[in-house]
């Protein structure tokens, strides 16, 4: 159980992942796929309908805000009461559609076509990912999850710096469209697509042993995963939009 505290991503903590023995169900991978792809249809209905609303000229610019900061205030309370997880991931999923909305419409205004291109890089990535995985041509050792999670540790410690100094007026370099704030985009998108890897990594290990309402926890790691890697795309390839 000592390997569970060793992930990036909240959801796989040790104290998700407890054994419950008590519970007669099981965690399964069907039912993590099947909470994945409802929770998605929430974001993408949402994200659909502010796009909607922003073309018939609704003011969007507190609909991403706000759902950015709904999203972080439930996965704080999901990190002490996970039993609550059947009805918060869902909400988490409302919140994250609304940023999603916002944040894409802005790019969408000047690139149209670019969020579906970003979705099915997101999507291609996912599935390479998962046969690297499956194939076992990348194996999931105690030094790569160290190295993933530090790394993933440090980018996410860049992103929180510069958000608190843009309250200051200072305009961090990761912002901007220069080859550093590319570099560190790209960096961030590969450590975001890498960090599937102990998704699928902890889902196998606990998949038939872990209590069946834990399937929402599961769900609720890869929709993290999917969300970040999907906004570290769309800003890159806006940035290299604007760049080129």
């Amino acid at each position: 159980m000592s390997l569970l505290s060793k992930t990036s991503n909240p959801a796989f903590s040790n104290y998700f992942w407890n054994d419950d023995h008590d519970s007669s169900a099981k965690m399964s991978v069907r039912g993590i796929l099947l909470k994945t792809l409802f929770t998605l249809f929430i974001i993408s209905t949402i994200v659909v309908l502010i796009w909607k609303l922003h073309s018939n000229g609704t003011n969007i610019k507190w609909y991403g805000t706000g759902g950015m900061l709904a999203a972080i205030i439930i996965s704080i309370v999901l990190s002490v009461r996970q039993n609550w997880a059947h009805f918060l991931v869902p909400l988490y999923a409302i919140a994250k559609g609304f940023f999603l909305g916002g944040f894409t419409a802005f790019v969408q205004d000047k690139f149209p076509t670019m969020p579906y291109q970003a979705i099915g890089v997101t999507l291609v990535t996912f599935f390479v990912i998962l046969f690297l995985y499956q194939t076992r041509i990348i194996v999931v050792t105690k030094k790569v999850r160290s190295v993933i999670i530090t790394v993933c540790a440090s980018i996410f410690l860049v992103y929180i710096i510069s958000w608190i100094l843009g309250f200051f007026g200072i305009k961090s370099f990761i912002w901007g469209t220069s080859w550093l704030a590319i570099g560190f985009n790209v960096f961030a998108a590969t450590f975001a697509a890498l960090s599937f890897l102990l998704d699928f990594d902890f889902i196998e290990r606990y998949k038939n042993r872990a209590p069946k309402y834990k399937e929402w926890m599961a769900t609720y790691g890869l929709l993290v995963t999917i969300v970040w890697l999907y906004v570290e795309i769309l800003r890159l390839m806006r940035k290299l939009a604007i760049k080129f």
